[in-house]
């Protein structure tokens, strides 16, 4: 596998173009549900070492919000989409249709998960279809705590092995607002699986 951050830039492109294609189906979703006009992109994708990854989400001692998925299906691995505070406290804000809330609450983390099921949801199926593979994404779990702190418990613990990460840039626009917001969505498919997404990305 030390090959797969060697991947063509045309190869990162498609997978992209893919992430912003479920950005936009999560984009309509989230807008329906919290009555605000948001816009999602990607601006980039890369995959890093798996140790590396609490250094790409943020500074190692910055509290997150990490929505946490199995992925089931055709493909097997891990699905994590992680909002620094900021951004979750606004995120879970919209959801509950709210001006601001201050705390992560029980109420407000159900208001993440639900908004973290849509999101990874959406990208998984974009992946699904580019692929022709059924991804099953598991009911969402969530964890709260600092980046290094998210990454070595909840996620590592369950990688199995596996060693890299897709890590797929999201930015939240929030067009009536005139405000912008950032996230992170975590692709970590076990060995086989990544050798059949390899496969797949093959594009030139």
């Amino acid at each position: 596998m030390d090959d797969i951050r060697k991947l063509k830039a045309l190869q990162l492109d498609a997978l992209r173009e893919v992430a912003n294609i479920g950005a936009g189906h999560a984009a309509t979703a989230l807008s329906q549900m919290t009555g605000h006009t948001i816009m999602i992109s990607v601006p980039q994708i890369n995959i890093a070492a798996l140790e590396d990854i609490p250094n790409q989400v943020g500074a190692d001692e910055e509290p997150v919000a990490a929505v946490l998925m199995k992925i089931l299906g055709d493909l097997t691995g891990l699905a994590l989409l992680i909002f620094p505070q900021a951004t979750a406290l606004r995120v879970a804000g919209l959801m509950m249709k709210r001006e601001s809330v201050a705390t992560l609450g029980e109420i407000e983390q159900s208001a993440l998960r639900e908004a973290g099921n849509i999101l990874s949801a959406a990208y998984l199926n974009a992946l699904s279809e580019f692929m022709g593979m059924i991804l099953l994404p598991s009911p969402p779990t969530l964890a709260i705590d600092m980046s290094d702190a998210v990454m070595s418990s909840t996620f590592v613990e369950m990688a199995r092995g596996a060693e890299y990460v897709f890590c797929v840039e999201t930015e939240f626009h929030l067009k009536e607002l005139n405000e912008s917001l950032r996230g992170f969505f975590l692709l970590m498919p076990d060995i086989g699986s990544l050798t059949a997404m390899l496969r797949a990305i093959r594009v030139g």
